[in-house]
């Protein structure tokens, strides 16, 4: 499959983010494939400051050095060009200051260092093995990938339900404490003698943690005791939730924290550019230390074939188990008691953060159709009492083929959060073919992006009821329309894989961070050591 095929471009302007300066742009662009990256000779890691994941060139030479202007993390900045494509790299520009100039060392990767084997130690908190969420699916498939691709693996998780290994890696579960906030949440320092001592017989070349959470402190500390270099990954908008569950006031400490996280690690991952763009806004990391972890779906697991119209009629029951016990012993039509209404679903995490009581109003100006929640969480019970009344399903959690099946069998998948960094189920819903009608807001937009909206699927504003209402009605009202942007949707999707998302991070981003490490040391022991030359010089040789 040829990645490269299609392109997208995401505009990251500063008129859209009130923190960044209006500055002209440089632009520099690589495009990929599915079995090879190329760019400019002058293409590195940092030769574009906030390069998401560009790829460098192949070269013998450990050291490039490049010399260009130097540069405000807070420039304006703008995603120039990005391939579709699920192996794809993604190169953001900012704008130059004027002024000195100064020199910056570009890493240029030795390609034998692509297919060595790695040790790789991964934090990640609450469990991808027992926490539904959408960094599920990512770091199983992360996991997975790395194991076929010959790295060795262990995985530092929250104690509750996690297997001994998943795939050959090992599993360690470290006990955990429920989130103050968020009970369903469960939360580790991970510091504890034994896990300190499994790491360090492991003797890892890089540690990867999830960010932000407690476990990710206990990584840091590891990774320095050690002296490996560390990763970390951001999967969780905190600074956006915090409103929605505390005090407002906590917001600006819950970026200070994120700041000192971040400045401390060798190299970080977003899931997204709008994301990478909050982080660099914040001061949270350097602009050349950011990478995009790139997106990726299961396109067999999710797929239109999955289309059930036991399913579709699951999704829109009210009745009890009698009624389907009757209907089961008797061999009627269930569907000729029922009539047939669209079917909206939503699949997610049921939370207050995720602005679904927005829906109650949506679904009030939408009487001919019908909605399915599929998932859990703490606001269900009172999203269930939102809609008492209405044409409204809640399944709980469904997995497997069940909730393939779901996400195929509806008509419209609609997303109102405000708070994804990403947002993998809008990209599951897209695999099933489905039209989507979602927020535009975090990371969403790069997935629907503005030249792609009304073709794979539409983007309302933010919290506008009146917005969402019209463009679900489109799709609706007219199947035609339905089929033909759900059919590209899927189209779209199939560009995404986990397994060349996992090698841009293993191949190229591991070692850019493992670069970025070296360079720290280096700065650290350069003063240390010019001032033992000083102290204790070594005598000139004398000759005979």
């Amino acid at each position: 499959m040829n990645l490269s095929s299609s392109s997208l471009s995401i505009n990251l302007s500063p008129t859209h983010h009130p923190f960044l300066p209006s500055t002209t742009t440089n632009t520099n662009t690589c495009s990929s494939s599915s079995s090879a990256t190329t760019c400019s000779p002058r293409c590195s890691f940092v030769s574009s400051p906030v390069s998401l994941g560009a790829s460098c060139p192949r070269r013998s030479s450990p050291v490039s050095l490049i010399r260009r202007k130097s540069q405000s993390f807070f420039a304006g900045l703008e995603v120039v060009s990005a391939s579709s494509s699920g192996s794809s790299g993604m190169t953001i520009t900012e704008a130059r200051g004027e002024g000195d100039e100064s020199e910056i060392e570009a890493p240029l990767l030795d390609p034998e260092s692509y297919s060595k084997p790695r040790r790789i130690a991964l934090f990640v908190e609450p469990s991808p093995f027992a926490y539904v969420s959408g960094y599920k699916n990512r770091f199983q498939n992360f996991i997975r990938y790395l194991r076929e691709m010959g790295d060795e693996v262990i995985v530092v998780t929250t104690h509750e339900g996690v297997p001994e290994e998943f795939y050959g890696a090992k599993v360690i579960g470290s006990r955990s404490f429920p989130c103050p906030y968020y009970q369903k949440v469960p939360l580790s320092l991970a510091l504890s003698p034994r896990i300190i001592s499994e790491i360090a017989r492991f003797k890892p070349d890089i540690i990867h943690a999830s960010s932000p959470g407690i476990m990710v402190f206990g990584a840091l500390a590891i990774a320095k005791m050690l002296s490996v270099p560390i990763v970390m990954s951001y999967h969780t908008h905190v600074p956006v939730y915090i409103p929605r569950y505390t005090f407002s006031w906590l917001v600006q400490p819950m970026w200070s924290i994120i700041r000192f996280l971040h400045r401390a690690a060798d190299l970080t991952l977003v899931p997204s550019a709008a994301i990478g763009k909050d982080l660099i806004a914040a001061g949270a990391t350097a602009a050349n230390q950011l990478r995009l972890w790139n997106k990726g779906v299961d396109s067999e697991s999710f797929n239109p074939r999955f289309r059930s119209q036991e399913m579709r009629i699951r999704l829109r029951q009210e009745f009890n188990i009698l009624f389907f016990f009757y209907i089961y012993i008797w061999n009627k039509n269930m569907d000729s008691f029922l009539p047939e209404k669209p079917l909206v679903i939503h699949v997610g995490r049921i939370g207050v953060e995720k602005s679904l009581e927005l829906l109650k109003s949506v679904m009030d100006k939408l009487p001919e159709a019908r909605i399915a929640f599929i998932g859990d969480g703490p606001y269900r019970e009172d999203l269930e009492k939102l809609f008492a009344g209405m044409p409204a399903v809640f399944t709980g959690m469904l997995q497997g083929e069940e909730l393939s099946q779901a996400y195929a069998s509806g008509d419209v998948f609609v997303m109102p959060s405000e708070s994804e960094t990403l947002g993998l189920v809008v990209l599951e819903a897209m695999a099933s073919g489905l039209p989507v009608v979602a927020a535009r807001a975090g990371g969403i937009p790069d997935i629907i992006p503005e030249e792609q909206e009304g073709k794979t699927g539409f983007l309302f504003n933010p919290g506008d009821v009146e917005d969402c209402v019209t463009k679900l009605r489109t799709l609706l009202h007219d199947k035609e329309t339905r089929e033909i942007i759900g059919k590209a949707a899927r189209e779209e999707t199939e560009k995404y894989d986990w397994r060349a998302a996992t090698t841009k991070i293993r191949n190229e981003q591991y070692g850019a961070a493992i670069w970025f490490w070296r360079k720290k040391k280096a700065q650290v022991l350069g003063p240390i050591n010019w001032l033992v030359k000083r102290l204790f010089p070594v005598p000139p040789e004398v000759n005979a």
